[in-house]
């Protein structure tokens, strides 16, 4: 994904690039000087310049419990894991085709917008194909912590699921693998199953498709839990609704009025016209890009506001969220 200007820049040297499935590459980064790098927590991501000067945002994974304090203070390397997508936006084609072992690479510090909280016990944990690279560092995390937690792990098929063996060592009998071609009911993702099994209100922390982190939301809302009880975390910028219209929309504070097309945002209507809003998502998951409702009624698409903030129309992110009519004044 593409996301806010970077001022943190530094380099790092590709130590290693290890295929880990027919469409999952590893990339092992090093500071050229051999130096510790910025510390992260589980659910960060750096952001790494690809080919053409555009950024792209991947999750850091630790895949062993006894590493997470170094890896939060003073790591000697990054791990990040990157699926090709020929039909994406280039980035990931990019990674597979140009970088070899020994290039240097321009990233941004870690940041964590998909944080595991402090006090989380008896965890959910859900990973959809590549979105295990942030719950890998979770399972890790609650394990140094000696918390007890579940990891469901569901792909197209188990034999292309990325870092098994590490994370059957990591996690045991915590872990469940799904695959969607598998002849046993047993072995195919189900929600309902899963939640049958569960309590409402245990923390869900779910990372993939779209679609996966639609429905846990959904089934969780339907079956009692809180919203601030489920995190989430996409790996594609939110894509447009079928039926989507144009709307119109005020800036109070710029005293302008954009017409923002079926297919765009408000932020994306907001930079062309050569504003600087902030963001950096464009997923409506990090909240920076929250805005102030002054008038009209907002389709929201976020997953940061609690359905209380949604109700009360005040406020908005701009990088997903559109007018349920004609016309919004937004406070930006």
């Amino acid at each position: 994904m593409s996301t806010a200007p970077v001022t943190d820049a530094f380099d790092v040297v590709v130590e290693t690039i290890e295929p880990l499935t027919s469409h999952v590459t590893a990339f092992r980064l090093r500071a050229p000087d051999g130096r510790a790098l910025p510390g992260f927590t589980a659910g960060a991501h750096i952001r790494v310049q690809v080919g053409g000067g555009d950024w792209r945002a991947y999750s850091l994974i630790n895949l062993a419990s006894e590493a997470c304090t170094a890896s939060e203070h003073a790591p000697d390397h990054y791990l990040i894991a990157v699926r090709r997508e020929d039909s994406g936006a280039g980035g990931s084609l990019w990674m597979h085709t140009q970088v070899r072992a020994g290039a240097t690479l321009r990233i941004a510090a870690p940041v964590n917008a998909f944080a595991l909280d402090a006090a989380t016990a008896d965890a959910v944990l859900i990973a959809g194909g590549i979105g295990i690279t942030p719950i890998a560092s979770m399972a890790a995390t609650l394990a140094a912590r000696d918390c007890r937690y579940t990891l469901h792990y569901t792909g197209r098929s188990i034999a292309q699921l990325a870092f098994v063996d590490a994370l059957r060592a990591l996690a045991g009998e915590h872990l469940h693998l799904y695959g969607d071609d598998e002849a046993s009911e047993a072995k195919r993702f189900d929600l309902a199953r899963l939640f049958a099994t569960l309590t409402p209100g245990q923390p869900l922390y779910v990372c993939g498709p779209q679609g996966l982190i639609d429905a846990v939301i959904a089934l969780a809302a339907e079956r009692g839990w809180p919203r601030e009880r489920i995190r989430s975390e996409l790996f594609t910028a939110a894509a447009p609704h079928a039926g989507d219209a144009a709307f119109e929309v005020e800036l109070r504070q710029s005293g302008m009025t954009l017409t923002v097309a079926p297919a765009q945002t408000i932020l994306d209507a907001m930079l062309d016209a050569g504003l600087d809003p902030l963001y950096d998502c464009k997923r409506g998951e990090c909240g920076v890009c929250q805005v102030g409702v002054i008038e009209g009624a907002v389709d929201h698409r976020d997953y940061c506001l609690s359905e209380a903030e949604k109700c009360s129309g005040k406020v908005m992110h701009i990088c997903v969220s559109r007018a349920r009519a004609g016309r919004l004044i937004i406070d930006a």
